[in-house]
């Protein structure tokens, strides 16, 4: 179970894993707050950005208590549907592809049984690298929206402009600063963790 915060209240929702594509993502909301006393419902709602950067942290949390760096990616149909959901897995699948993105890509390529994802929206809690902006442009996606910037290594705005090429195919749209300061709280705080001692990089 993943959790997103509730907007009435300081309880939170769930994010359940539907049983037919645990592997595959297939998430959904649970249609209440689980705090007692708090009406919020989340039946009518229509989910937003913040919504979908609230899954991806969820999931750069779980990447990083398996000693992963802590970046999460969620890949959202144009219809909304959450199609796929992913960590970063370099270090425990020994492949240095396993970026969060990369993985939602793949995920979401393999349920929707096509390489090309049209209209999609892709949520990444830091800002991809060329490897990752390179994914995103050859699986055309639509859009981007990531929370942090990565000043040493993100290719879209910190190091270099990717997505702005003009001699590019497919253009990506984008947009930042979704939640920025919590994924960059989770980032700062894992590194401090690991320099400590308090967590070890995972063995693959």
């Amino acid at each position: 179970m993943l959790e997103k915060p509730c907007d009435a209240c300081r309880g939170v929702f769930l994010w359940l894993k539907s049983s037919d594509d645990v592997a595959l993502g297939g998430f959904k909301l649970a249609t209440s707050c689980r705090l007692q006393g708090c009406a919020e419902i989340t039946e009518d709602k229509t989910l937003d950005d913040r919504d979908y950067m609230a899954l991806a942290l969820a999931a750069a949390t779980s990447a990083g208590a398996e000693g992963e760096v802590p970046v999460g990616a969620v890949l959202v149909a144009e219809s909304g549907e959450v199609v796929a959901v992913a960590g970063n897995a370099q270090m425990s699948s020994c492949d240095p592809t396993a970026h969060a993105e990369v993985l939602a890509l793949r995920a979401a390529g393999q349920k929707l049984s096509n390489y090309r994802l049209p209209g999609c929206t892709l949520y990444v809690t830091l800002e991809p690298c060329t490897m990752c902006c390179g994914a995103l442009i050859h699986a055309r996606v639509k859009r981007l929206v990531f929370a942090a910037r990565e000043p040493k290594a993100g290719a879209v705005v910190s190091t270099s402009s990717t997505l702005s090429n003009a001699a590019l195919n497919h253009h990506v749209e984008w947009s930042e600063g979704v939640a920025a300061e919590a994924s960059a709280s989770l980032l700062r705080q894992f590194f401090s963790d690991r320099r400590s001692g308090r967590i070890s990089k995972p063995v693959g």
